[in-house]
């Protein structure tokens, strides 16, 4: 089992989204997240991802939810968690600090987020964050 964490910056009914490049090659808009590095938790973790992948600094407000999954990578099926928290911005220039991985980044409101997103996990996270 993979184990990864990410963020979800919610903002006056908006999220922050990123484009980026799934295994097969294609575009996809997805809420920023990584594997943990060795020792981490799964909030420095979130927190490192959400700084890399979208330039900003934040806390986290709150867990939101653990996300499991499986796909193929390589031929080879990979069973995988995400544990997703709420995050708030609190500095940081909007920047990606993995240029080479992000395409893109946008603010959405909850109900075009709906619309865009790909992954079944987190078409949950936005009904979730209507609840909120």
């Amino acid at each position: 089992m993979e184990h990864s964490a990410g963020g979800v910056i919610l903002e006056d009914g908006r999220v922050l989204l990123i484009l980026m490049r799934n295994l097969s090659g294609s575009e996809v808009w997805t809420f920023p997240k990584g594997h943990l590095e060795p020792g981490e938790t799964a909030e420095q973790a979130a927190l490192r991802e959400v700084s890399e992948e979208t330039g900003f600094d934040c806390e986290i407000a709150s867990a939101l939810c653990k996300a499991e999954y499986s796909f193929t990578r390589g031929g080879r099926p990979v069973d995988k968690d995400v544990l997703w928290f709420l995050m708030r911005r609190r500095g940081g220039d909007g920047v990606p600090k993995t240029p080479e991985e992000i395409l893109g980044k946008k603010w959405y409101p909850l109900g075009d987020a709906e619309k865009i997103l790909a992954y079944k996990s987190d078409l949950e996270i936005i009904e979730l964050l209507k609840k909120i």
